[in-house]
Order: C-alpha cells, then structure tokens, then sequence
C-alpha cells in the first residue's frame, strides 16, 4: 500500500483498481473537457495571503449547512453509479460521511436505492433529484426520500439534456458491463473489484429499476432513462417541487448571476454554483471565477455553495474565503471510494480537513466563520 498524502494518491489507487469504463465516468469532462480542466486551474490561479506571528491556536472548521451541524465546509455531492466505483459504493460513502460529521448527498442515478442507504445509515442524508418526463416518478422518488428521513432535495437543474463525454462512448459504458473482449480483460485485470462485486447483489439503478412500469433489469432501464430527461425543466418547475416538498430545498447548477437571482426568487434554501463538474456545457466558466460574482449579488439573500474542481482543503478554504458558505466535493471521494471503499472515503475527508486547517492557521485565521476574501491575494 503507497503512503497515501493528498487526494492525487487515491486517484492513482483507483484509476488501478476501478475498471476503465467506470473510472473514466467518473473521471471525464464532456467534449474538450476545458471546462473540467478549468474548474481545477482556477483554483490554482488563486493566491493566498500568508500572515505571520498571529496566535493560530484552537483552530475550529466547524460550521454549518442549512442550519445542520458540519464538521468542516463540506458535504458529498450526488455522483452517478457511484456503486460501480466499489461495491455498495452508496452506502459505504454514506456511512463515512455520517462518521466524518458531513452531510451526503444520494443521487437519482445511484446503484443503491434510497431505501438502501437508509437502512445502512442512522442521520438523516441529503437526496438529489433529477426531473424526469414521467413527473409521476419524479414525484415517488421525492415521497419515498420523505419516507427515508432525507433532510434535504438537492434539485439538479443542470442536466436538460446530457451533455456528450467523449471517453463514455469510446468505452461502451454501461452497468453492469457488457461482456466484450476488451471489457473483459480490464475486469480481469480488477480481481480486488471483481471479488466485491461478485459479494453485493446492488448491480442496477436501485432507485428506478422495479420503480418504473416495464423497467424490470438494466436492458430495459437504459431506453426509458435516455428519453426521461426532460428538456421543458424550467423554473416553474421548481415550483411544482416546492409543492411536493417541505423540507429543505437546494437547488445545484447555478453558474450566472441572472440565475441565481431568479433562484432567491423561488424560496430555495441554498443554492450551488456549479458547471456539473465540466460535463455538461465545455466552455461554461469555471465555478470559481463566477462564484464571487454571485455571493456578491445574493449572497445576503441565500446560502451559497460551490463545487467543481475541489482537489484539496486548500480549495476549500479559497471557496469559503471567495464567499461561499460551504462547498460540495464530488471526484476527490469518489477517488477514495475507488481505491479503499469506505476508509478511502474517511482518507479523502481527513486530507482535506487536515489541509483546510493547516492552510487557515497559515493565513492567519483560527475560525472558518472569519475566514474573507481578505485572505486572499
């Protein structure tokens, strides 16, 4: 085992142990990914302001989110076939996180069902929706996260039509996959994910297949699911979610300042400026460049979080100093998941808290609440 230091360890870990279709799904931007190489740059880009001789003792990155206790700025993003990654992937990111202190966030597409990840969890976790044509399962799949106790809908507005990402194809992506020459000697090469795999009976869209009339396996889920995205979604359609929900609601995939005001508008409890990690829109600004234009206009008005491009603590901490409330961290656990499973998961999140603290003292700072853009160069 290689001495695990920052999230780049676990993603080459898991680039040798997840197979290359759903590696690459995880990690790839849509066509010339510049947007998902850009979400990363400018993080880079961004200078920090070192202060000397300050008392930085009994340091805190405690806050919190939508008014729920967190043990740093951070919960884990909604990512697809998240139990492709690693056997029961859902469930065992959801308990890490549960652990950790941090909410988690379960997507529509994930391979573990709602169901699933509540019986294995004991905190209430967050629930993404993606709106579908069949607005009568859009409208089950809030009822039944109700059921689970999920705290908050994380409603993904971003994702009208799919954007296409080049490497899916290229691999004839699909779940569980199809047993081609090539397919099959990558599995072979994957023994570690072959032997948990073979242990789960969580193979297929937990969420949708026995859900949906006449989706009974994967072959018949991969028809209904391509001509389900709803290419109508607008905002009145958050409206009618707000109706079928009463807890709390975030909607993701805000990255304009004219979209974050028309998002304030409709009473949603937070919002999350993000390009869907760069694979949706490739052109689309990076999150960072556009998020504190944003707080600048709404930020008094609704929470603001970020995700996209967040490899580290210190990325982290220049959101939160940018002005955003919390942010959502989407590649860098699904590294850890990859490479480790669930302590993979706990791995990522003590890097990243363990670099946010130290990055905070550096700058002068012992409270993440006083954390500004005066920190930044």
């Amino acid at each position: 085992m290689p001495v695990i230091t920052e999230i780049n360890d676990l993603q080459v870990l898991a680039k040798r142990r997840v197979p290359k279709m759903f590696y690459d799904y995880a990690d790839t931007g849509s066509w010339t990914q510049s947007t998902y190489k850009d979400n990363e740059a400018a993080f880079q880009r961004q200078k920090l302001r070192q202060r000397v001789a300050v008392n930085i003792d009994n340091r805190s990155v405690k806050t919190t989110m939508i008014g729920e206790d967190v043990s740093m700025p951070v919960a884990l993003a909604p990512v697809g076939m998240t139990g492709m990654q690693h056997a029961d992937g859902e469930i065992l990111a959801a308990q890490a996180a549960e652990e950790f202190g941090v909410p988690f966030t379960l997507t529509t597409m994930s391979i573990c069902s709602i169901e699933d990840v509540a019986e294995h969890t004991k905190k209430p976790f967050w629930f993404q929706l993606y709106v579908m044509r069949d607005r009568g399962f859009s409208e089950s799949l809030m009822k039944r996260a109700h059921v689970a106790g999920c705290s908050a809908l994380v409603l993904t507005l971003d994702l009208q039509v799919l954007g296409q990402r080049h490497r899916d194809l290229k691999n004839g992506l699909s779940a569980p996959p199809k047993p081609k020459p090539h397919v099959l000697l990558d599995l072979a090469l994957k023994p570690r994910w072959c032997w948990n795999m073979l242990w789960t009976k969580r193979r297929q869209f937990g969420n949708i297949v026995g859900h949906v009339s006449g989706v009974e396996d994967m072959s018949s889920l991969a028809e209904w699911t391509n001509s389900q995205f709803d290419p109508t979604l607008d905002w009145s359609s958050v409206e009618w979610v707000k109706k079928h929900w009463d807890r709390k609601l975030i909607l993701k995939g805000i990255n304009d300042v004219e979209d974050a005001k028309i998002a304030v508008e409709t009473g949603a409890d937070a919002i999350v400026v993000s390009n869907h990690g760069g694979r949706q829109l490739d052109g689309a600004a990076a999150s960072y460049d556009v998020l504190g234009e944003i707080v600048d206009a709404v930020g008094d008005k609704i929470e603001v979080y970020m995700d996209g491009g967040i490899r580290s603590g210190q990325d982290i901490f220049k959101a939160v100093a940018m002005g955003a409330k919390s942010t959502f961290i989407g590649r860098s656990y699904i590294y850890g998941l990859g490479a480790m499973g669930k302590p993979g998961v706990t791995k990522a999140l003590e890097i990243m808290r363990k670099e946010l603290d130290v990055t905070m003292g550096l700058c002068g700072e012992t409270d993440i609440h006083n954390v500004g853009r005066h920190n930044l160069r």
